[in-house]
């Protein structure tokens, strides 16, 4: 990609106007309109009055900690979203949605090896979908140890439920950041968080230096020695509603009965075998 997509220009422009503190009146009007309109659930969350922009509100923290299970087998739902797609690998193969391939090696992106690739060959996957009414921030589904991370540049389209049935490779063409994680029993897996339109900014808490929708062409590899963290640790968030997807080593994940519901960060959503 020798330069920004459009949907990377018109993100950045909602993204001015989204973290724009306008006034007091103004921004309740604001708040208000897009409370109602998307129909979000703010029972968790602090009043919408006490958000000072757009962007505040949809980065908005729980009020109160989610209570999850402390059994370390039982993997947490990392975040609110509805599951688009779920099972197992076909060797590399994952479903976008039914109908709907795709290669989870090119996904990975150049700046893992092929051996690291493979590890998730006929393994499980998991689509997360970030609706514009879910809580946008995203949390730790295991205590891991974070070995990689990847920002790799693209494009910023949709990702809702009427792209993923039309847009060949949508999360391979998009911007991505790519995590590879390796959980207490030394099995592996990877967390994959997709932009999408209007998605300027994916904040990735443990690595300041990864800036998405900016001016880099070019992936961006970071490596870690010692970089730990424990389920429900709150590690970023979305600037607006998007897609996280998990790919998990073969005989990893046993999942539950998920695919096409509705989940919560906090939920357990999986079981490690």
């Amino acid at each position: 990609m020798n330069k920004r997509h459009i949907t990377s220009l018109i993100s950045q422009v909602f993204g001015k106007f989204a973290s724009k503190e306008f006034s007091p009146r103004f921004q309740g009007f604001i708040n208000n309109t897009y409370v109602g309109l998307m129909g979000l659930d703010m029972s968790d969350f602090n009043d919408r009055s006490t958000y000072n922009s757009l962007n505040a509100l949809f980065t908005r923290s729980l009020r109160e900690k989610r209570e999850f299970s402390k059994v370390q087998t039982d993997f947490i739902s990392p975040c609110d979203s509805y599951i688009s797609e779920c099972g197992d690998l076909n060797d590399e193969d994952a479903l976008q949605i039914k109908g709907m391939r795709y290669d989870s090696h090119t996904l990975l992106g150049e700046n893992f090896s092929d051996d690291e690739k493979s590890i998730v060959d006929n393994g499980k996957y998991i689509n997360f979908y970030l609706s514009p009414k879910d809580y946008h921030r995203y949390h730790i589904p295991t205590d891991l140890q974070v070995l990689k991370a990847v920002h790799i540049p693209g494009k910023f389209y949709p990702v809702n439920i009427s792209s993923l049935k039309t847009r060949v490779n949508l999360f391979i063409e998009n911007e991505r950041v790519v995590i590879l994680c390796k959980g207490t029993d030394g099995k592996k897996f990877y967390m994959i968080l997709v932009a999408a339109l209007n998605v300027g900014v994916m904040q990735v808490s443990f690595e300041p230096n990864i800036k998405t929708n900016s001016s880099s062409l070019k992936p961006t590899l970071y490596e870690y020695e010692d970089l730990h963290l424990k389920k429900g640790d709150d590690f970023g968030c979305f600037e607006m509603g998007s897609t996280i997807v998990i790919l998990a080593q073969k005989d990893m994940l046993e999942l539950e009965n998920i695919a096409y519901t509705d989940v919560k960060y906090a939920q357990t959503i999986a079981r490690i075998i």
